[in-house]
């Protein structure tokens, strides 16, 4: 497990790299690496990323992790 959080949270960084340089530069580090249309890849880096979130989101949530408030 601690295998998969490590590449949930490179992935989510490089999402979050992603939208900086997009709100920043408006450019679009996906598109430039995989081509201005859309296509398959760019959408595995995507759907990537938010399945990363998705999983370090629930696995805060089910350890306890930010959510508990224990003493």
């Amino acid at each position: 497990m601690v295998v998969v959080n490590y590449i949930a949270f490179i992935l989510l960084a490089i999402g979050g790299l992603n939208w900086g340089l997009i709100g920043i530069f408006n450019y679009n580090l996906v598109s430039a690496i995989f081509g201005e249309e859309p296509n398959i890849w760019s959408s595995i880096v995507y759907i990537l990323v938010f399945l990363s979130m998705l999983w370090l989101l629930f696995s805060i949530i089910y350890s306890g992790g930010i959510l508990s408030f224990r003493a």
